[in-house]
Parts: structure tokens; C-alpha cells; sequence
């Protein structure tokens, strides 16, 4: 093939059409006036990451690609790859690349992709887990405000496809919001999880510009209340980025909302702006600061709070239970005691 026929890689903000023929903005959001602005500090020392290297980084890279799925680890460029995938591990996201809203922080692509769905996604995706071997696998997906449904039944499907195929393997279920609908979130919640969740992401405040506009603050809280309540045996979690421009009295106010909802787990982690286009990062917020907003949320009767830079909603997922910030830090007695007392059935689908 020459050089004038391979295709180009479509620049961040512009159009593309994606291989099933979606008219998108790559990385979700156009070139504007917030690609001058800079972030406000530096990026400190502790966020730098290795790059993404090793056998076992390829192995699931493959599995991936050969299978024509998606996951948010690429697509969000999250700065744990090279960790999880080394491991092994990979989140996976279900009905394709593009999603139809353009949150201000995501580099998920968006557009319309007008009713498309690989029907035989469910199989590959139970085939890839078989594949990698997990015990406990994270699902999330774009969202899909063009199906009738959100995309719920598909999603149904996808657990249900995983359990006949590796009846061992717990599901986590980062779901889009369904429009606040009940009756979508509670097909995937029969489909057999371990977790459900549907993340904050910000404070109020910040809510929008930060998300989407068609999603709401009170909506997510909604959400997982109605969660916990039609399946009280499966954990409940959600999680906030920090260093959006968010005060200690605006998390702490989240927090204490996400309990009031009966969430079980929080994760909270460092905004990192994935291309020029997406909003600035305010400030970076220090390792000490994080284990403060944990030692807050554990006060707060959640069964885990886990933070720190580098934390995201389905990193180290499977170890949630541990007590001990996914070992990041040391384990607390006193809460491993509580966790298990409370919740120690809950993995079990």
C-alpha cells in the first residue's frame, strides 16, 4: 500500500467518519476558544506515568483488536493502561466508540451512530474475558441516547453472555444513565452484577460545563439510590474527579449527597485534560489531600472511599473490597472488619 493511500489519523476536534460509517468528532469535542487556555499549574512530579510496553500489555491488546472491541482505557486515554493491561486486565466498553454526548472532559468521540449495534458483541465480549482469564471483569459503555432503549437490553446481554460463558466471573456495570429511567437500569442490574455503577463525576456546581447537558447531578443520584434499592446485594459506586475547581465544602457536600443515596464505594482521582480541547485543569491536587478526602468518606459509613492521583472509577475494580485504597495504602482493621461484615457476600452475582 503507498504512502497516499493509507488512511490518516483524524486530528483531536475534527470530524471522521469511524469504521461503521458514524459521522463523530474525534476525542468528543470541537477546537474553541478553551484549546488556548492552558492549565492553571505544571503537571507535578507524582503524575507522570511509564508508557505502555510488555507481553502481557500485548497480549490484551490483541485480544481486543481481534475481537473488534472497545475499551475505555484507549479511548479515554487513561493513564492506567499500561498498568492494567500489563496485569492483564482491561475495562471494557460496550456498543461501539462514539457516544452521543460530548461531555467536556471525556475524549470519548462523539455523534449520532443513527441505530448501530454489533449483535454479536455480546459473544466476543464473553469470548475476550474467557480469553483473559478474569474472575471479575468492569463493562462500561458510550452512551446511546439514538436507541429507544439507551442500549439496556444489549448491555443485559453482554452480562448475561459472560455469565454462560464464565459462570465464575463477577461483572462490575458502568452504565450510561438511561435517561433516568428505572426500568432500563433495572434490566441490567437482573442481568446478574456484582457493582453497579454511574458516576457523579463533579460537584453540583460544576456539573455543567463539566457534563454533558442532557445529564444531571440529582439524575446520577437518582439513579443509584433506585440501584441499591432493587438490588440491595449488589455494591453501588460512583466517583468525582478532582481539580475541576471544586472547593472542600463542595466534595464534601457530594459525598454526604452519595450516601443520603445509599452509595457503597466512591472513587475519587485527578482530572488530567486529555487533549487542548477539553476544559483545563484548576490544580493538582496532592497525594495527602486525597487520603484527607478518603479518611472524610470512610467517616461517612461508605464501604470504601478509594483515592489518589492516578485513581479511576474501574481501576484495580476487584480489589475494592480489600479496605485498603487498593493498596495503596495500608489496611485498616477496623474498616476491613466492617467491609466484611456488611458487604461480604456482595461479589457474588
Amino acid at each position: 500500500m503507498s504512502e497516499s493511500s493509507t488512511p490518516l489519523r483524524p486530528t483531536s476536534g475534527a470530524k471522521f467518519v469511524s469504521p461503521q460509517g458514524t459521522r463523530a468528532i474525534k476525542d468528543g469535542v470541537k477546537i474553541s476558544p478553551i484549546s488556548l487556555v492552558r492549565d492553571l499549574q505544571a503537571k507535578p512530579e507524582w503524575l507522570r506515568m511509564q508508557l505502555p510496553s510488555g507481553a502481557k500489555y500485548q497480549e490484551v491488546m490483541e485480544i481486543v483488536k481481534s475481537r473488534q472491541l472497545s475499551t475505555v482505557c484507549a479511548e479515554s486515554k487513561c493513564p492506567n493502561i499500561s498498568e492494567c493491561w500489563g496485569r492483564g486486565t482491561a475495562t471494557l466498553m460496550l456498543m461501539g466508540s462514539v457516544c452521543t454526548r460530548a461531555c467536556k472532559f471525556c475524549s470519548v468521540s462523539t455523534g449520532n451512530p443513527q441505530g448501530w449495534l454489533d449483535r454479536e458483541e455480546p459473544a466476543k465480549v464473553a469470548d475476550a474475558v474467557a480469553l483473559m482469564g478474569l474472575k471479575y471483569v468492569v463493562l462500561t459503555s458510550v452512551d446511546r441516547d439514538d436507541l429507544a432503549d439507551g442500549g439496556a437490553a444489549h448491555y443485559a446481554a453482554c452480562v448475561r453472555a459472560i455469565h454462560e460463558r464464565t459462570p465464575d466471573t463477577a461483572v462490575e456495570a458502568l452504565t450510561p444513565d438511561f435517561q433516568g429511567r428505572h426500568d432500563l437500569v433495572a434490566q441490567v442490574l437482573d442481568a446478574g452484577l456484582a457493582t453497579y455503577a454511574q458516576n457523579l463525576e463533579t460537584v453540583e456546581r460544576l456539573t455543567h460545563p463539566v457534563r454533558d447537558a442532557r445529564a444531571g447531578y440529582r439524575r446520577t443520584l437518582d439513579i443509584l439510590k433506585f440501584a441499591k434499592g432493587h438490588a440491595p446485594q449488589t455494591i453501588t459506586k460512583t466517583s468525582l474527579m478532582l481539580g475541576l475547581g471544586e472547593s472542600d465544602e463542595e466534595i464534601e457536600r457530594a459525598l454526604n449527597d452519595m450516601r443520603a443515596a445509599n452509595v457503597d464505594v466512591v472513587t475519587m482521582g485527578q482530572y488530567m485534560r486529555p487533549t487542548k480541547n477539553h476544559l483545563p485543569v484548576q490544580r493538582y491536587v496532592a497525594p495527602d489531600e486525597f487520603q484527607k478526602y478518603r479518611e472524610y468518606a470512610l467517616g461517612l459509613g461508605f464501604i470504601e472511599a478509594v483515592a489518589g492521583p492516578f485513581v479511576r472509577s474501574s481501576y484495580r475494580a476487584e480489589r475494592v473490597l480489600e479496605g485498603n485504597n487498593l493498596g495503596l495504602n495500608a489496611v485498616n482493621p477496623a474498616v476491613l472488619e466492617g467491609i466484611r461484615d456488611s458487604a461480604g457476600a456482595s461479589l457474588r452475582c
